[in-house]
């Protein structure tokens, strides 16, 4: 009984404190963790993505399964989620950011016009603001993580041709920070941020306006249904993935530019480089690794992503969209527990 009392007296406490927290503060944690959980499930994917972008000849001939076997082969199964630490690292503030900064911008956007209404442009302005925040924010992490998954431990052709020796060789998160400020400074820390930016703008923008256009023609009655948000979210990525993975290789290739061969490509600015790699490598090499992108977005990553997201909003009675935008803002709202919605 006594023990019962005290989980009780716990679970007041707890809900209390969950009331007490501003919306803001709710918005960053789901999406943190929603961020968090869907990138660590889809790590060997975006390994091998990075090495089909970064290591054109090693990795392209094998192909999926091939690059599967290899890294299994030289590196153990720890290979798959090399670079993941840098990855969650930065995937957690910056899916924290973007999920929040987009309710905001789309509370803030109402408030200004109310007058515009709650259409899919709506999302698709929010989406895109929130994406470039969230990148600016986080961008020196996602350098950091391409340049620890672009390692490749063992590789014997790389020894031979005196591309990296075991001296470059980043020992983790903190070790490559201070190597790449040293070597460059803060501009180091955001090179390739340029595509980064391109790419994001209209991806997350065009992700939150096929989302919520599709959402749209959802039979009322399975408007809260979560599959039917996941099968709606990975379409939106899809789409929004495939017109924006250009900029993505452009981005790859910029930030371990320093790592390869003397003679490789020059690359500088985003136009110049979407040009030279398409001249020197082929159209082809900028959509390389698109098909693991798509493995990786439209099932796992996305899907996860969103019900992780409703998941915690739920639990931390975050308010439905469709209350007015000014009781969320000033932090007028019901309190009881909310079912998972939109």
């Amino acid at each position: 009984m006594a023990k019962r009392r005290e989980g009780g007296e716990m679970n007041v406490y707890l809900n209390g404190d969950i009331d007490a927290m501003p919306v803001f503060a709710k918005e960053l944690i789901a999406g943190g963790v929603a961020g968090g959980v869907a990138k660590t499930v889809v790590a060997p994917l975006e390994r091998i993505k990075i090495l089909f972008q970064t290591r054109r000849s090693e990795y392209q001939s094998l192909g999926l399964f091939g690059s599967v076997k290899k890294i299994a082969k030289t590196e153990g199964p720890m290979g798959f989620y090399r670079g993941n630490g840098a990855s969650v690292a930065r995937i957690v503030p910056y899916a924290a950011l973007h999920y929040m900064s987009y309710e905001q911008y789309r509370r803030w956007i109402i408030l200004a016009f109310p007058e515009g209404g709650r259409g899919p442009v709506l999302d698709l302005v929010a989406g895109s603001l929130s994406g470039g925040t969230a990148v600016l924010f986080t961008y020196p992490l996602d350098l950091v993580r391409t340049k620890l998954a672009y390692q490749v431990v063992g590789s014997p052709k790389l020894q031979l041709q005196g591309i990296m020796t075991s001296g470059q060789l980043y020992k983790g998160i903190v070790d490559c920070f201070s190597k790449t400020y040293k070597e460059a400074g803060l501009r180091g820390l955001y090179r390739g941020v340029a595509p980064s930016l391109y790419g994001i703008f209209p991806y997350a923008g065009l992700k939150f306006y096929f989302y919520e256009e599709m959402k749209r023609y959802v039979p009322p009655e399975q408007k809260n249904s979560i599959m039917v948000k996941l099968v709606c979210g990975s379409v939106a990525g899809l789409l929004g993935q495939t017109f924006t993975y250009p900029l993505d290789v452009v981005r790859r290739q910029m930030q371990v530019q320093r790592l390869l061969a003397s003679n490789s490509l020059e690359l500088k600015g985003t136009m110049e480089s979407l040009v030279l790699i398409s001249k020197m490598q082929g159209w082809k090499q900028l959509f390389s690794g698109l098909s693991i992108n798509y493995l990786k977005v439209v099932v796992p990553s996305v899907a996860i992503g969103f019900t992780v997201y409703d998941v915690m909003k739920a639990h931390l009675r975050v308010p439905s969209r469709d209350e007015p935008a000014k009781e969320v803002v000033t932090g007028k709202r019901n309190s009881q527990p909310s079912s998972i919605h939109s």
